[in-house]
């Protein structure tokens, strides 16, 4: 999630609410076992997609435009309202940034090229008061190739609140040098206390686009596998319902992770040969917003104030969503993996 104190909050209050469901789910069939998700914040150590929102002024949109931007949008984060009865232009309309994910698709299929991005970077000297005040679990941090200085200010701002994380992940996307560099980054970090895990970004943002996104993943999960970094290697970027079956296929995927000791300062270290985990950004996203949209059309404030009924007092909702994840999940919990 987002290093954001409101943001993580509202995460801590729903898995709050989520240990009070876990009989239930386990009862329905959903294989709960008892373990309550840690908490991941990301940071990022430059520009990177996953940091930014797009933006546009609708008034500049040319009134014959047929809006493709709105079309493409998984988000549904581009609105255009129809104009008041006194005003030839459109009121209201354009990005709502809360929804806005950074995916970019609607850059190019903007006819008059009117929609642009604004990156926001992590502020080193705010992270740590960060992670020390509201227990965080764990860190996230996006990098790209080449970005060795800038990663090791961003490391050095988080190092001394390190051995209070469970876990540390590192993302980044394929590039010239991308082994060397990863490796460059391991010798900076260590020695490490907690795990590690790398994250390979394959195709960033685009796993709902179709099924052909996930070879990506699993490409260049291999080649990070290959190198043999010390630490697990969990798939993104691209990822859908179709990635598990593809690392099947391949032979990505063991059945139990072995693990080994490398020496005293790193953690136990799966087995370089297997993948041990998926994330699943976008898909996911778009799998649970038709959900999400019901909720947010609910209306429960009998004064007509604007206020979202809660997933958890909405049960036939809650369980479709809980589901949806679930068959994500359950291919891989199913497994035994780390």
């Amino acid at each position: 999630m987002a290093a954001d104190p409101s943001v993580i909050a509202s995460a801590q209050a729903a898995i709050a609410v989520a240990s009070t469901l876990m009989e239930e789910a386990r009862q329905r069939g959903f294989g709960s076992r008892g373990k309550l998700p840690w908490l991941m914040v990301s940071l990022n150590d430059g520009e990177d997609p996953h940091f930014r929102k797009a933006e546009f002024n609708a008034v500049e949109c040319p009134s014959q435009c047929d809006r493709p931007c709105e079309r493409v949008c998984p988000a549904q984060a581009i609105v255009f309202h129809p104009p008041r009865d006194d005003y030839s232009q459109v009121v209201s309309s354009g990005v709502i940034s809360e929804s806005c994910y950074g995916c970019g698709r609607c850059l190019p299929v903007c006819p008059p090229q009117i929609i642009y991005t604004r990156s926001y970077v992590s502020t080193p000297g705010a992270i740590a008061p960060l992670v020390l005040a509201t227990g965080v679990d764990a860190v996230e941090i996006h990098t790209q190739v080449g970005r060795t200085a800038e990663f090791k200010r961003l490391w050095l701002s988080i190092a001394p609140w390190i051995e209070r994380l469970k876990l540390v992940a590192i993302s980044c996307p394929d590039g010239d040098g991308l082994i060397e560099y990863l490796h460059s980054l391991y010798r900076l970090i260590s020695p490490l206390k907690c795990p590690i895990i790398w994250q390979t970004d394959g195709r960033p943002m685009s796993g709902d686009i179709g099924d052909g996104t996930t070879l990506a993943a699993v490409k260049l999960g291999q080649k990070v596998l290959a190198a043999g970094l010390p630490g697990y290697v969990q798939l993104a970027g691209g990822t859908n319902s179709y990635t598990v079956a593809k690392l099947q296929a391949v032979g990505m995927l063991s059945q139990k992770s072995k693990v080994r000791s490398q020496n005293n300062d790193d953690s136990r270290i799966p087995n370089s040969e297997f993948i041990s985990g998926v994330a699943y950004g976008s898909y996911a996203r778009v799998l649970l917003s038709p959900i999400l949209h019901q909720l947010e059309q609910m209306e429960v404030n009998p004064a007509n104030e604007r206020a979202i009924a809660r997933l958890e007092n909405v049960p036939e909702l809650l369980w479709q969503a809980v589901e949806l994840a679930y068959s994500l999940v359950s291919q891989l919990k199913s497994m035994e993996l780390p």
